[in-house]
């Protein structure tokens, strides 16, 4: 029986690890996961990369798999609001006891490594031993960064699927897309599947060649799979071999009908070792998916939503679903960038959005801080404020939003978890 101290100083002890920052590199990782008889052998993977998109796929794909009667593991970062939800099996975050007995085991490992582990490091450790020892028939596995030298990076997947390329943490990937690229299809593996959504021909041009010096096959989103809109939130895919109808993702925005594209592929790729994937569970799949903190409605008067947009595509996908879903409802902006993205382009397609714009900044170091926002959010904004916290931030935006308006909160997914936080706590919510 452990106690709440117990699992708090685990914790503590877990995010005192990101003062060592990112480290790309599999040596520590492999070191760590030899002790625990390398767990991530013992059932068949699927590895994700990417831009943007990449957690939704990983969900995506993870439901269909659950609806296929498959046990199921899932590891995606950052979490919003708890630890927990960065480990699933079957849909469920791993419990308080799990993380604590997990930790613990994978502590033990530490003693032989040449160095301190980071924060991902040990919690990738941490999910490939939850899934050996929760028995999962399959893993859907995001990467944290990049892709070569990511710690996920260990697994030798039976498919790989990399979502999109834009230019991202350059200071780790390289400063274009081709480096970036190059980054991202390190998870390809040789004579093994890979699913893409790349376009860009340059990167696109770096995916091929790796994949053929790999004989990995690479299926295209655009020539091999795609998706049509054929009604409101309803869509057809015209597949590897499938064709279906009448389609339907839970996730909003135009955008995850890419998203589910690629995870359709992956699903009919995938059937040959998940024989219980079927026709009747890709569609449950697709409709059950669940993913947090993405065009997420968490309020109806003022309806509020939460969208990372942690980038730029990001931030111009949710421009989009806000220009053609609430067109004509005053828009308050709550929002809050790192410092390591282009927050004046970003602002650039969010700030005319809104008639009011409130600056803010999550609570991590990598916060820009609020008066950068405001400032750069005043050129396309006529109203901005700004409040010291993401709490307080919300607070006045629900105090004065209009019953029929729009709370929007984005920039960061740090900013939406500390807004998801906010209002599970039970913030004061009625306007004023």
């Amino acid at each position: 029986m452990s106690s709440s101290s117990d699992l708090d100083r685990c914790l503590n002890h877990l995010f005192s690890l990101r003062r060592f920052g990112i480290r790309l590199g599999l040596k520590t990782i492999r070191g760590m996961l030899a002790p625990l008889g390398d767990p991530q052998r013992k059932y068949p993977t699927v590895h994700i990369a990417g831009t943007n998109g990449k957690g939704s796929v990983a969900a995506g794909l993870a439901s269909v798999l659950r609806s296929s009667g498959y046990r199921v593991g899932l590891y995606t970062s950052p979490h919003l609001v708890r630890f927990n939800e960065r480990i699933q099996i079957n849909g469920r975050p791993i419990g308080d006891g799990e993380i604590l007995a997990l930790y613990r085991r994978v502590r033990r490992t530490l003693r032989a490594l040449d160095r301190e582990p980071t924060f991902f490091e040990f919690t990738t450790a941490m999910a490939f031993d939850a899934f050996a020892r929760g028995g999962v028939d399959w893993a859907v596995i995001e990467t944290g960064m990049g892709g070569r030298m990511d710690a996920t990076n260990v697994i030798d997947p039976c498919l790989a699927v990399i979502t999109n390329v834009s230019l991202e943490h350059r200071e780790y990937l390289g400063r274009t897309l081709t480096h970036i690229a190059f980054e991202k299809a390190g998870i390809v593996k040789r004579r093994r599947p890979v699913v893409t959504g790349i376009r860009q021909p340059s990167a696109l041009r770096v995916l091929v060649e790796i994949a053929d010096r790999r004989a990995a096959p690479l299926y295209r989103a655009g020539r091999d799979f795609g998706v049509r809109i054929t009604g409101e939130d309803v869509f057809a895919y015209r597949g590897i071999r499938l064709r279906l109808n009448d389609l339907r993702t839970a996730l909003a925005g135009e955008h995850q009908r890419a998203n589910a594209a690629l995870v359709l592929a992956a699903c009919e790729l995938l059937m040959p070792r998940a024989p219980g994937i079927s026709e009747r569970s890709m569609r449950e799949g697709l409709a059950a998916t669940r993913w947090p903190g993405r065009l997420e409605v968490v309020r109806e008067r003022p309806l509020v939503l939460l969208d990372g947009a942690h980038n730029l595509d990001a931030s111009r996908a949710l421009a989009r679903h806000v220009k053609e879903r609430y067109a004509g409802r005053p828009v308050t902006l709550v929002v809050g960038i790192l410092d390591d993205k282009p927050y004046r382009a970003m602002l650039r397609r969010l700030a005319p959005l809104a008639a009011r714009v409130i600056a803010t900044q999550a609570a991590t170091p990598r916060a820009l801080p609020a008066e950068r926002i405001a400032a750069a959010a005043s050129r396309f904004s006529p109203r901005v404020e700004m409040r010291p916290t993401v709490t307080q931030a919300l607070e006045q935006a629900l105090r004065t939003a209009p019953e029929q308006g729009v709370v929007l909160v984005a920039g960061s997914l740090y900013v939406v978890g500390e807004a998801k936080a906010a209002l599970e706590g039970g913030i004061a919510v009625q306007p004023g």
